[in-house]
């Protein structure tokens, strides 16, 4: 791409801000319209929230506004490209995006799109793709370099299935061949695969690993949704609940994502959870426990109530057996014994938290819906954490930043 072609792309870059999610909408449904069969890759549920578009709007916006340096977004592609690994794109997949998306800029801006835009737009895409797929392919080479790695789909049984909580559910996946896995990062996910006789389709949903790592199974840890008006995400988790018992099979993907502990953490680390966004956080924190981790744990956690507090026993007896570990727990609705407990009542607030203190290189680990995590971020940052010392997980497609 010339640097003609560049500026044209930045020239686009009001346009983007004024009639991205508009462009993003057209471009899904119409490479749904024309590639039907992606529906089977893509999150409908996304999709029909309209994160994905938003998620998608965002990136492209990115892009254009850093097509001179685009190294600068490594973080972020980095990120999506454990996502892609996770769900199985390949090389071939962006062929195909790369039409429709050129093809939805000409047809939504109309006469504005002119030849030369779009052949700055298409070698523009051209370099991402590159960029994508290469990053992507070390990805995948790392993980047949795994001890008892692989790639792709992978047949599982359940191998357990316990109750946590009112609402979730743990799920023992161990190879369906017997053999060993990976043993997978503390904070990484899998992607697992059902059919929704529902819509006809196969839906992809990711979830988080909830156990110390091992060589024989993975364990998740997931919410029962019960709101009437279900989206696709809680027809993927229902499945399991309702439908899905030991003995039976699911195909996943190996252990994915970048939401991980520092290789050399030696400072203090807080962990802010709400609801079932604790679930990475059981298999961090069991790791730090076992590796005596001298710095300073704390974990601050909110939910409606205990009959719904997945792991709080595990949890207890993590935090009695790290000599540093300090936790702190939020009840919607606390009942007396909760407060004798020392659990507080309201929504999670660290303003109220008067006890902890901030110390200048404590590194903050966050999970949970994307309202909880905004508020959160709002709140470190009024402490004056630094955004490079906050990592956050959010559940779905990526639209918040810590800057």
């Amino acid at each position: 791409m010339n640097s003609t072609q560049q500026s044209l792309i930045l020239a686009t870059v009001p346009i983007l801000k004024e009639h991205g999610i508009t462009l993003t909408k057209y471009f899904y449904q119409r490479m749904f319209n024309g590639n039907p069969e992606l529906r089977n890759i893509f999150n409908l549920g996304n999709q029909h929230s309209g994160k994905q578009q938003t998620a998608l709007a965002l990136a492209v916006l990115a892009y254009a506004e850093n097509i001179a340096n685009p190294a600068v977004l490594m973080p972020v592609l980095d990120r999506i490209g454990h996502k892609h690994v996770s769900i199985d794109i390949r090389p071939e997949h962006y062929a195909i995006v790369g039409k429709h998306l050129i093809g939805s800029i000409e047809e939504v801006l109309g006469d504005a799109a002119s030849p030369e835009i779009l052949d700055a737009w298409a070698a523009a895409y051209g370099e991402l793709a590159a960029i994508m797929s290469g990053h992507e392919s070390d990805i995948y080479a790392s993980k047949l370099q795994q001890e008892h790695g692989w790639i792709g789909w992978r047949p599982f049984t359940i191998s357990q299935k316990k109750k946590e909580s009112s609402e979730i559910t743990s799920f023992y996946l161990a190879p369906a061949d017997g053999g060993l896995v990976p043993k997978h990062q503390p904070g990484q996910y899998i992607s697992l695969k059902v059919y929704l006789p529902e819509l006809g389709i196969n839906q992809i949903r990711q979830y988080s690993i909830s156990n110390e790592p091992d060589e024989k199974h993975y364990r998740i840890s997931v919410k029962k949704e019960r709101n009437a008006e279900m989206n696709v995400d809680g027809m993927i988790s229902n499945h399991l609940h309702n439908q899905m018992e030991q003995g039976d099979l699911v195909e996943i993907t190996a252990p994915s994502g970048n939401f991980i502990l520092p290789g050399q953490l030696n400072k203090p680390i807080t962990f802010i959870s709400g609801g079932v966004g604790l679930t990475p956080f059981i298999s961090m924190v069991s790791k730090l426990v076992a590796e005596k981790h001298t710095h300073g744990i704390t974990w601050i956690h909110g939910c409606r109530g205990r009959e719904v507090h997945a792991f709080k026993s595990d949890i207890d007896m993590l935090a009695n057996a790290g000599t540093s570990f300090s936790k702190y727990i939020f009840y919607n609705h606390c009942t007396p014994e909760d407060k004798l407990e020392g659990i507080m009542e309201g929504y999670l607030d660290l303003k109220t938290l008067n006890s902890v203190h901030h110390q200048t290189e404590t590194q903050y680990f966050i999970c949970g819906p994307g309202a909880f995590i905004e508020k959160q971020l709002q709140d470190l940052k009024a402490f004056g954490v630094p955004s490079n010392q906050i990592f956050f997980e959010e559940f779905g497609p990526s639209v918040l930043s810590a800057n």
